[in-house]
């Protein structure tokens, strides 16, 4: 197998906590037709076909947070959003709907239940990024990108407790400096690292690419980062290990310049594979790398122009997203190709001892459907595979073999990735509640934004608090429940209840 040289740098970066920031933006991203790793690929428009047009579903509006406007989900197969995940596959959806020129409120981070609702939404004007459920030191945190990305992204990432309360922003250090992490990856590792992204702007020879010998670049910069102290612990460039005609970025009038600099290699994921390796995807060369970490040395290829790996019928891919090693050994990736070939997410044998990929199965859209940018494949506890269509305002669960079981879309553009976890959240801020009407026709209106364990909600009601009385309970039905009270008194509260009937919080009507 190819190996070679390169040197772990050992350096440090800033970390601090701060509030949570979220910023909007997309990289640039191609896509290609699928074919074996030796078969010249062209560009894509990224313009998705008229098979993946739908009506783009309406926004949510309530009474108790009228600053919360987040897309709707529907089901467009399966009668409920994801509502064929087993048990254990995670009961809530994570989303990051951005873009409202697409059909919906751009509202940041989002988390939906099993039929679609919203459970928490984050109060942003602004999309974000990469936003999941991970671990952290033996507890469940969220994680999203925050930053300034208008064409590559600038930032760092935030950490959030189950109050939804940042604990710790990871940021880049080293010669890199802070603030340079990149939208595409920010996954924690057991080491308690994060693996961080960046496309820093360097001089380059671009004369393979068809570009002056002198021009600009984007580098692609891994980072892992200690997320406690923020130290450096290893660090890799493409350019000291993927030569620019490895490319196949089309060269066009105005790149090499620096203020449109060329994108040879766009590093898009990053995750360990085994103890002493790192996975790494390449969209722009059309290939999966494996890293040594402790040398940063290539060990091998897997597709683009210089694959070590012969590929067996249907397990090329191009313009690839989110490659992933699997606990059973096989490596999945988002495939986003191009017209006429639609994307699609694969999981792949990889044999090092016959040096041979071949295609285990492959998730394919119910319709044709080309997702020029983005994309992901998640593989859930119960072996079904949750597919986020990137570019495409979709997300679908399938059998390991690659059965669609439900198919979903959202109002609100595109979310570059698409999770599910389980998730308890406990917000700090008490329910929110308001009273519409007088009399008889008076209702109470209740949500509690970001809690995951109320069951029911009692309102009490009386002419102070402490002559206040139960008047009423309901089951919780959706992000708000409306409570028909009564006649209510100068004073309304609601209590919100667990399953056991303990009293979660207490909110009141201003």
């Amino acid at each position: 197998m190819r190996r070679r040289t390169a040197t772990a740098v050992l350096t440090c970066a800033a970390l601090g906590v701060a509030p949570a920031l979220v910023a909007c933006g997309t990289g640039p991203h191609d896509g290609a037709s699928r074919s074996t790793a030796s078969t010249t690929r062209t560009t894509p428009t990224g313009t998705p076909s008229t098979a993946t047009a739908v009506a783009k579903a309406p926004s949510w509006h309530f009474v108790t947070r009228p600053d919360l406007t987040p897309p709707k989900v529907t089901p467009t197969r399966g009668g409920k959003a994801d509502s064929s995940r087993r048990d254990g596959d995670g009961e809530y959806v994570f989303l990051a709907p951005k873009d409202p020129g697409q059909g919906g409120s751009m509202q940041g981070e989002e988390i939906v239940d099993a039929a679609g609702d919203p459970v928490w939404v984050a109060n942003e004007d602004v999309g974000t990024f990469n936003f999941r459920q991970q671990t952290y030191q033996g507890k469940p945190v969220l994680t999203f990108w925050s930053g300034d990305s208008t064409y590559y992204g600038n930032g760092d990432v935030v950490v959030l407790d189950p109050s939804y309360t940042p604990i710790a922003r990871v940021t880049t250090g080293g010669d890199l400096g802070p603030h340079h992490a990149d939208i595409h990856e920010s996954l924690i590792t057991e080491r308690g690292t994060m693996l961080l992204t960046s496309f820093p702007l360097v001089r380059a020879d671009l004369s393979a690419a068809g570009g002056p010998k002198s021009g600009w670049i984007r580098d692609g910069v891994v980072q892992e980062v200690d997320i406690a102290t923020g130290k450096v612990v290893f660090e890799w460039h493409a350019l000291d290990h993927v030569p620019v005609a490895d490319s196949y970025q089309t060269f066009k009038e105005g790149d090499g310049t620096q203020k449109q600099p060329f994108d040879y290699f766009h590093l898009n994921s990053v995750s360990d594979d085994g103890p002493d390796h790192l996975l790494v995807s390449a969209r722009h060369t059309h290939t999966v790398y494996e890293l040594d970490r402790s040398t940063g040395d290539i060990t091998w290829q897997l597709g683009g122009r210089h694959s070590d790996f012969d590929f067996g019928p249907g397990a090329g891919f191009a313009w690839q997203h989110d490659a992933r090693r699997q606990d059973d050994g096989t490596i999945t990736v988002f495939d986003n190709e191009a017209a006429p070939r639609p994307s699609r997410g694969l999981r792949l044998n990889v044999d090092t001892s016959t040096m041979t990929a071949t295609k285990v199965a492959e998730y394919l859209p119910p319709t044709t459907r080309l997702s020029a940018t983005q994309g992901n494949v998640e593989v859930l506890p119960s072996g079904d595979v949750e597919v986020g269509w990137g570019s495409q305002p979709f997300f679908s669960t399938y059998t390991a073999k690659g059965t669609l079981l439900s198919d979903s879309t959202f109002s609100g553009g595109t979310s570059y990735r698409v999770m599910a976890a389980d998730w308890v959240g406990r917000p700090k801020a008490p329910p929110d509640v308001v009273v519409r009407g007088k009399g008889p026709n008076a209702k109470v209106y209740v949500s509690w934004n970001g809690a995951t364990e109320v069951a029911s909600w009692r309102v009490l009601s009386g002419a102070s608090p402490a002559s206040a009385e139960p008047v009423g309970s309901v089951a919780r039905r959706g992000f708000e429940t409306a409570v028909p009270v009564m006649n209510p008194g100068r004073y309304v509260a609601v209590q919100a209840l667990d399953a056991s009937g303990k009293v979660l919080a207490t909110g009141a009507a201003s």
